[in-house]
């Protein structure tokens, strides 16, 4: 009887939190409103989403946070609340490659939560038509994965397109092997998924499916959608996809690095300010002469910035000739940054800004 009493007092203590929980996200929703209300007598009618603005929220929260929850998870709670209340003024509409249930689409889920409307696209180019064209506010695109490298796609659309780097996401692959129907191992005869996530398993597949042919698909969703009618198949894809397609994990977690992990970039049409803890990328081409590249990055060490990412890409109009694209710590409207791509540009660099933004939070 004893015990009784005691969850109940705790029961009502939980129910007395929760009534003021529910008061306090009303009462932030309708400052969100009003927020809403001041943009559109300023004419400010495109402006709902300030990727700098969330960034700053979620890292002060985090930070604030006295626990026992840990600031990960207080982070997404407050993604999500943040989501639900930009819903309220203008939902963010936000191209992906997809279909549903692709890596790409958790990460945009990740960033700009689930009141969010999400628009698949099969082709990384078919997501910047989109952003280009007005049709979504914002575009998600892979960029990198920790181990097996770049997203050439990606960059090369970057040369062509004005769209800026508005936000960058990271994610934790893991990566699992589901098939149609419980089925033995050595009775796979084919398994399908997209040439990124069949590097990332080699040596599993190698060591437990030797006998399997590797079929390379457009997404991992689609390895799923087909597994789900083929007999003796199966999918490396997420557990979001087995949800969604209703099929059976036969073995989790089979990447071969525990650590894999994917970087998605966010790409809208405007610059975003600095949030106070940023990163710019820039496209760099120069003449191909000796010491080209030892003179792109002498300015970044002598200012003392920090490079996080350096990749080069064949240029389109000159052969043997390339272009860099650069990740460093900074925002565009540093003065020391802008004191470096002054001094590239002295040197005949051509330059491109691709964006300044948060640094990924989550």
């Amino acid at each position: 009887m004893k015990t009784d009493k005691q969850l109940q007092q705790l029961r009502d203590e939980i129910d007395a939190i929760d009534t003021e929980l529910l008061r306090l996200f009303s009462a932030r929703a309708s400052a969100a409103g009003r927020v809403a209300e001041v943009k559109k007598a300023a004419g400010e009618t495109s402006d709902y989403y300030r990727p700098e603005r969330e960034a700053q929220i979620l890292r002060r929260v985090m930070e604030q946070n006295p626990g026992p929850l840990q600031s990960e998870e207080v982070a997404r709670l407050f993604r999500e609340l943040m989501s639900a209340c930009l819903a309220l003024e203008m939902p963010t509409r936000v191209a992906y490659l997809g279909p549903e249930g692709t890596f790409t689409h958790a990460a945009a889920l990740k960033h700009f939560g689930a009141s969010s409307i999400t628009l698949p696209h099969s082709t990384i180019d078919q997501v910047f038509r989109e952003v280009e064209a007005g049709a979504a506010q914002f575009g998600v695109v892979p960029v990198e994965n920790s181990t097996e490298g770049v997203v050439t796609h990606t960059h090369d659309r970057f040369v062509r397109s004005l769209l800026r780097i508005c936000g960058e996401v990271e994610l934790r692959i893991h990566h699992n092997l589901l098939v149609a129907e419980a089925i033995d191992k050595s009775a796979i005869k084919r398994v399908y998924s997209h040439s990124q996530s069949l590097a990332q398993c080699r040596q599993w597949l190698d060591e437990n499916l030797p006998q399997a042919e590797r079929v390379d698909v457009a997404s991992n969703a689609e390895a799923a959608r087909r597994v789900k009618s083929e007999p003796g198949s199966a999918a490396i894809a997420s557990d979001v996809a087995a949800q969604l397609y209703e099929l059976q994990i036969l073995a989790a977690n089979i990447e071969d690095h525990p650590d894999n992990t994917t970087r998605f970039l966010i790409i809208g049409q405007r610059m975003v300010p600095s949030s106070g803890k940023d990163k710019t990328s820039v496209m760099l081409s120069v003449r191909n002469q000796p010491g080209a590249l030892f003179s792109l990055l002498k300015p970044f060490q002598e200012k003392g910035i920090d490079l996080s990412r350096l990749e080069s890409r064949p240029a389109r109009n000159l052969k043997w000739s390339y272009v860099f694209f650069i990740d460093f710590k900074g925002h565009i409207d540093d003065p020391v940054v802008g004191e470096i791509l002054a001094e590239l540009d002295k040197q005949g660099a051509e330059i491109k800004v691709l964006g300044s933004y948060p640094k990924a939070v989550l």
